[in-house]
């Protein structure tokens, strides 16, 4: 299969087959918000090697981001623990060929509550075993910002990194949830830690995939470093908020017996709000920059649920009880749209039912998306900037206006 794609970087596909030994039979866009490929190659002997192409296009602000995700997704498998196996690797066009697990990712739509628990504690049974392997032997301190050695620099090591890369864009767009978060990080930083571990930075629920009741693969660890186990149990809580699992009832109970480490709920709690600030910063660059190839819908939604998944979980580890906000009913300012109403209409009754390629059925969704969300913006923008001034005019003791 020659390079059909114009939009793929040059050599790609004639490295992938390669790689894999053949001619590349199969190329399919997978719908995620990382970009990715299903690719399968077909060998002269018969054989179809199925593949997971990823690609970081850009250096961006963590140039060797996948380059990392891919050294320790190797010593992972070299270890016995469930993740993809890695085909090949180019550092010149950053991208990883890695086998396509079989599984599926979506625990949080099984029927079957007995299944879904098992799978979850197979889950947490791998995530012990990742803790309890020795860093000095996984030979990833090159790729690794840093390795941390007091209970702070757990906390904070990871998080500090990450606003010296954002640094310039949070200089320029200061968002008070973001700098309150930074500054509640600080503030209530654990002064224990069990051990220093890999820690996943983004675990839990459809970040691995499964068959029958058993892990066969834990993947996305782009964010992967060192730090407090712990802050995978922080993120399963998070990752069971946007993908409810079963609840973590007796989960991090039977972790503590699997590791040995001990469960501390404050420090879980402190993790949870620990992904949710440190990963809603790139999320909302994105939003902000997003090239027309991404799913800026995606990004959107993510953008206003995080936002709000930040707050609930700064509540829950505060022990703080929140209201749930008033919302704009009606139609708001300006009334109905007619554009925005035939181009909804078109979309979602007279496109996207008739787009069979999956990747262009949810671009098709995207878009309906986008429109909802400029008409619901200026239906609905002036009632909650009021709003805001007024939450903010009551913390602050007088009178704010928003511009």
């Amino acid at each position: 299969m020659a390079s059909s794609d114009p939009d793929l970087p040059d050599g790609l596909l004639e490295w992938v087959a390669r790689t894999g030994g053949g001619d590349v039979a199969r190329l399919e866009r997978h719908v995620a918000r990382r970009e990715a490929w299903v690719v399968d190659v077909a060998r002269p002997d018969g054989t179809t090697l199925e593949g997971f192409l990823r690609l970081q296009r850009e250096a961006g602000v963590d140039p060797r981001r996948l380059e990392r995700e891919t050294r320790i997704v190797e010593a992972l498998g070299a270890r016995g623990i469930p993740v993809p196996a890695v085909h090949g690797w180019n550092a010149a066009l950053r991208a990883t060929l890695f086998e396509r697990d079989r599984g599926r990712s979506d625990i949080d739509k099984l029927e079957d509550r007995a299944r879904q628990r098992a799978v979850m504690e197979d889950f947490v049974r791998v995530v012990a075993r990742v803790h309890a392997l020795d860093p000095d032997e996984l030979g990833l301190d090159d790729v690794m910002a840093y390795r941390p050695k007091t209970p702070r620099e757990c906390a904070l090591a990871e998080v500090d990194a990450v606003v010296a890369q954002w640094r310039p864009f949070l200089e320029r767009n200061a968002d008070p949830l973001t700098t309150y978060g930074l500054q509640w990080l600080e503030r209530f930083a654990p002064d224990a830690v069990a051990r220093v571990s890999l820690v996943q930075g983004d675990t839990g629920p459809v970040n691995f995939l499964f068959q029958d009741d058993r892990v066969t693969a834990v993947v996305d660890w782009e964010l992967g470093h060192y730090g407090d186990p712990l802050e995978d149990l922080g993120n399963i809580a998070v990752r069971e908020f946007w993908n409810p699992s079963g609840g973590l009832d007796g989960l991090f109970a039977l972790y503590a017996r699997e590791s040995g480490i001990p469960y501390d709920r404050f420090r879980a709690r402190y993790y949870a709000v620990h992904q949710n600030v440190r990963g809603m910063i790139p999320i909302h660059w994105v939003c902000a920059n997003a090239h027309p190839r991404e799913s800026l819908a995606w990004y959107l939604a993510y953008r206003y649920v995080g936002d709000r998944a930040t707050a609930e979980m700064l509540a829950l580890a505060m022990e703080v009880e929140v209201e749930r906000p008033e919302m704009p009913e009606g139609e708001g300012d300006g009334g109905r749209d007619v554009l925005a109403d035939a181009a909804l209409y078109a979309q979602e009754r007279d496109v996207a039912p008739r787009v069979a390629d999956p990747f262009a059925a949810s671009r098709a969704r995207d878009v309906a998306t986008l429109v909802a969300c400029m008409d619901r913006r200026r239906r609905h923008a002036a009632a909650l900037d009021a709003a805001l001034c007024e939450d903010v005019a009551a913390l602050l003791g007088g009178r704010f206006d928003a511009g």
